[in-house]
Formats: C-alpha cells, sequence, structure tokens
C-alpha cells in the first residue's frame, strides 16, 4: 500500500513540475484581454513558430469597425520599427510576423484602432523565435523519456527518504534521463536550431545546462546506490535538484541569433 502511495505522490510531483514549467516557459503563448470602446477583447499571441512561413497571429474581433497595426523589429538588433496594417479574415484580425531563419527572433506589438481609440495588446512586446520544424519520432521519445524522468526520480527520493531500497530505481532514472535528455534532447536542438549542443561551453541554453547540472547529481546518486541499496543521501539531493530544475522555464536562454552582431553597410 505504502508503495502504491508513493506512486501516486510521484505522479502529482511530476504532473504538477511539469504543468508550471510549460506554463511559465518563454514559448508558451501570452494571453490576456483589453477593452476598446466598450468591447472586451481576448488575444493570444504566440511566441515560437515553426518555419518556412510567415507566423500568422490571430486575435478575434467580430466588430469590423476596429482595426489595427503591429509593429516589429529583429531581436535583438539596431533595427528601427517597422509597422504593418493588420489583416481582416471574417472575425480575425492577423498579424503576419515575418519568417526569420532557425533561431531568429522578432520583436512585435499589436495595436488595435477604433475612432480615436487605440489601445495595445501587451504592454511590453512579445518575442517570438522561429524554429524548423521536429520530426514526431525525435519529439515524442523526448517528452515521454523526461517526463519518467522526473517520474522515477520523485519516486526514487521517496524511497530514499522511506529507507527503502534505491539502486534498481536509481538505475532506471539515470538511463530514462540519459536518453531523454542527452541522447533525443541534442536531435531535437538538431533538428530545431541546427546545433547540438548550446549549453556550456558552447552557449548559454538554460535546457542544456540545467541538463547537465542535474546530471551530474544523478551519476552521483546511482554509483552511492550502487554501492549501497539503501543509500539515502545523494539519492534525495539529487531528485530534489531535479525536481528545481524542472521549475526552471523550459527553453529560458535559448538559441537566438544575435542580429546586433551583423555589419553595418
Amino acid at each position: 500500500m505504502k508503495k502504491v502511495l508513493f506512486w501516486i505522490i510521484a505522479i502529482v510531483i511530476t504532473l504538477s513540475s511539469a504543468i508550471y514549467q510549460r506554463m511559465t516557459g518563454p514559448t508558451h503563448p501570452y494571453r490576456g484581454s483589453v477593452e476598446i470602446s466598450g468591447t472586451e477583447i481576448s488575444y493570444r499571441l504566440i511566441r515560437s513558430f515553426p518555419r518556412p512561413m510567415d507566423a500568422p497571429v490571430r486575435v478575434v474581433v467580430e466588430d469590423q469597425e476596429i482595426t489595427g497595426y503591429f509593429m516589429f523589429k529583429r531581436y535583438p538588433s539596431h533595427d528601427d520599427w517597422s509597422t504593418k496594417p493588420l489583416v481582416r479574415s471574417d472575425e480575425h484580425l492577423i498579424a503576419y510576423i515575418p519568417q526569420q531563419p532557425a533561431a531568429g527572433k522578432i520583436m512585435y506589438q499589436i495595436v488595435l484602432e477604433k475612432g480615436d481609440e487605440k489601445v495595445k495588446l501587451s504592454e511590453e512586446p512579445i518575442v517570438i523565435r522561429f524554429r524548423n520544424d521536429v520530426p514526431a519520432w525525435a519529439m515524442i521519445p523526448h517528452i515521454l523519456l523526461m517526463f519518467m524522468a522526473m517520474l522515477l526520480s520523485s519516486r526514487t527520493g521517496l524511497a530514499a527518504l522511506a529507507g527503502h531500497k534505491t539502486y534498481k530505481l536509481a538505475l532506471w532514472t539515470l538511463l530514462t534521463f540519459v536518453l531523454g535528455g542527452l541522447v533525443f534532447g541534442p536531435i531535437i536542438q538538431k533538428y530545431a536550431f541546427g546545433d547540438w549542443w548550446t549549453g556550456w561551453p558552447f552557449g548559454t541554453d538554460l535546457t542544456d545546462n540545467k541538463t547537465a547540472f542535474a546530471l551530474i547529481f544523478w551519476i552521483i546518486a546511482f554509483v552511492k546506490a550502487r554501492q549501497n541499496h539503501h543509500h539515502r543521501t545523494w539519492v534525495i539531493v539529487a531528485s530534489i535538484v531535479l525536481f528545481l530544475i524542472y521549475l526552471i522555464p523550459h527553453s529560458m536562454f535559448g538559441s537566438e541569433i544575435d542580429w546586433t552582431q551583423e555589419q553595418l553597410p
């Protein structure tokens, strides 16, 4: 009965951390609502889009008298702001964000107007990153394996707290984490942005760096659990480290093209 309870707790911990990470990441759509001329308009502004096409940002605006425009420029860059009108399509006003190379970013802001009244959909400009499409055969195993790694890590930590054997659970945690983070993770990175690894020492991608950081702790925990199947300290520490790392928003400081380094004519 206690083992079943531990699995339930581990599942709750895993689902909670996964949802939190997903909802707080820089690629998660920015949502909100504004009011113009007494009409409330809800919006969903995308922050990630697969190439090769312009990114359509759609806002439901049924009032045909409401129009608008969007401002945009590459990010980070020294570009001036460009402005284009929103395109009306039935009940939608659409901003077509110009596509960029993989890892290229655009900063944009949408403004609605009716008569003399204007309203911005977001106080600060939204940053969208373009990527190449990732095949399902790589993405699905990556997601499942990383989910399993967190689940097994939580379950192993609970076993250690209860004084149970931890070796087999630690082994499966390490295997799933290596496969999900160090095998399928770089494959996805290569497909999406053209590089296998953009963490230390080649870049600042927080996803890659936190994967490597957590892996160090789980290697030590596994070695200790192999020497002593009831080892607790390093297993507990490794499970806490992985949990805290999962609370860091996904894709923070990820791949991006620095347009400020362009040679000006």
